[in-house]
């Protein structure tokens, strides 16, 4: 037998049925020994039997017959699982690992573009709210307010309030009096 063919589909193949046949005739063969030789010792008495002598002599003797059945039964499922066994772990593998590889892509894909819509959600969100005037809906758009001056004669109203103040601030314009100075 040539080794390298048995690193093949068809020679692995061609071997492992060819062993697997094997072993199922030969267990085909042992179960029918087991058979005639069981019948044949309980009809053959040996001087000094007692009442079930024969019976349990050709069950002891019947039995390393059906093991062997059984092992040659085993032998041939094991062949097919050789064949099995090789065709996944050694044949099947590349394509196998391609898919995996292919799969593995595409969630990191989706993984990013769904971290970049929820960033770009959060940040539309955040400069919608930030930018919206006091009593108004984040995400309304805004309405036409009228010009506001702060009053040089009241000390109090001159700056706006920072945290927890009635409006928050827009821009810097608002913590300076507008028309005095330069």
């Amino acid at each position: 037998m040539d080794i390298n063919a048995l690193f093949t589909d068809e020679g692995l193949r061609a071997f492992t049925a060819t062993v697997r046949d094997q072993h199922v005739r030969d267990a085909q063969q042992y179960g029918q020994i087991a058979d005639i030789v069981r019948r044949r010792l309980e009809q053959t008495p040996i001087e000094g039997d007692r009442w079930m002598s024969k019976k349990l002599r050709a069950w002891k003797v019947s039995r390393q017959l059906k093991a062997m059945q059984k092992a040659s039964g085993e032998a041939a499922s094991k062949a097919e699982a050789l064949y099995a066994t090789y065709k996944n772990e050694v044949l099947e593998l590349p394509q196998r690992r391609a898919a995996a590889e292919a799969r593995k892509l595409e969630r990191k894909q989706g993984r990013q573009a769904t971290l970049g819509a929820a960033v770009a959600k959060s940040l539309d969100k955040t400069v919608t709210s930030l930018n919206a005037p006091a009593g108004q809906v984040p995400g309304a758009v805004p309405q036409a307010r009228p010009a506001e001056f702060v009053t040089p004669d009241n000390p109090w109203n001159q700056w706006p309030m920072a945290a927890g103040g009635e409006r928050p601030t827009s821009t810097i314009n608002d913590y300076f009096a507008k028309g005095q100075g330069q």
